[in-house]
């Protein structure tokens, strides 16, 4: 017989399921669902990873600050402007992931040693998306800049493609970043000069202006071109494990890591110099103490940062590659007051 205090129980507390003891389709939906998320939110993750975002800021500060310089007037920043400005990023930043997924899927082995954690080295990726990625991006960035109509971003896109290729690929004549000195000219290509073409779509395509080469420009392609070929001997440093294993030549397995080191810094010392030495002729007082002194205080960090490096320790070479990568960034600013 019931007690007069039991309860009966509640609906909410039998779970739901089908009368044949299986889960009904309402949990099977959840369970999709969830899994569907979590496939997705890894992918997502994983193509983060590969298109490497580190270069992402390079780019697009790099082409803000080369779109300011042949502007002459606030006037010349209008919206149409700065919408042009946008649609010159994206399409480049479509084709870097070109570069990015190219040079991973180039270097799988290698990287399962030297950087296990990126996607097609770890498997979050598989070979056959890889390539997939590495089309679809070519294709989608190149119809963006025919549909621009602007025959130097064209040409800036293609050379991205072209050097991103050669770089990477193992075919006859190409790989170049197997040989130490095709390595630099890929880098100095990609860094340096692909400035130019960006400067011409700014200055004549955006602004409907005459070709000038101004004296800003100049400074930028030559700073940033020491600076590539600093960020070249660099970047291999912490690679070196993997490099040997792999039988790639490059600078630090050639002349050891330390001397490439000491070059490096040394480089951008003079550079960083020589820039505060060209203040010293700018007409303007702002110009003149923002140069000379942007330079020195940024030469001193450089200095001080150097002191603190282990080459023994790949995430001490690696975290100061990421810093040398601020550096170019802040020239991006600095070379404006070039005049």
């Amino acid at each position: 017989m019931m007690e007069r205090n039991h309860k009966p129980l509640k609906k909410s507390t039998v779970p739901m399921a089908s009368q044949d003891g299986y889960p009904s389709k309402s949990q099977d939906e959840n369970i999709v669902s969830t899994s569907f998320v979590d496939v997705l939110t890894k992918k997502l993750d994983a193509f983060y990873r590969l298109s490497r975002p580190y270069a992402w800021t390079s780019i697009i500060i790099g082409i803000v600050s080369t779109s300011l310089l042949p502007v002459e007037t606030l006037a010349d920043l209008t919206p149409t402007f700065l919408i042009e400005v946008l649609k010159s990023i994206v399409p480049t930043l479509t084709m870097n992931i070109f570069v990015a997924a190219i040079n991973q899927l180039s270097d799988i082995e290698i990287d399962k040693v030297n950087k296990p954690n990126l996607p097609l080295a770890s498997g979050d990726i598989s070979i056959g998306e890889g390539i997939a990625i590495a089309i679809i991006s070519t294709l989608t960035s190149l119809a963006m800049g025919v549909l621009l109509r602007s025959p130097p971003l064209v040409i800036a896109l293609v050379i991205r493609w072209i050097v991103g290729a050669a770089y990477s690929i193992d075919l006859p004549l190409l790989r170049w970043k197997a040989s130490p000195l095709m390595a630099v000219v890929a880098i100095i290509i990609l860094n340096g000069i692909n400035v130019l073409p960006y400067f011409v779509h700014f200055q004549k395509y955006v602004l409907g202006r005459h070709l000038v080469f101004t004296k800003p420009l100049l400074f930028s392609v030559i700073f940033m071109g020491i600076f590539s070929v600093v960020l070249a001997f660099l970047k291999d440093i912490p690679d070196v494990e993997g490099d040997k294993e792999f039988g790639i030549r490059t600078l630090p397995m050639i002349l050891g890591k330390e001397r490439v080191f000491s070059i490096s810094i040394s480089m951008l010392l003079l550079a960083y110099g020589g820039a505060a030495l060209a203040g010293v002729s700018s007409p303007l007082l702002l110009c003149k103490l923002v140069t000379m002194i942007g330079h020195s205080v940024l030469g001193f960090i450089l200095w001080c940062r150097a002191q603190t490096v282990d080459l023994s320790n790949t995430k001490s070479t690696y975290s100061f590659f990421i810093f040398i990568f601020q550096l170019y960034y802040a020239e991006f600013f600095l070379m404006h007051f070039v005049r």
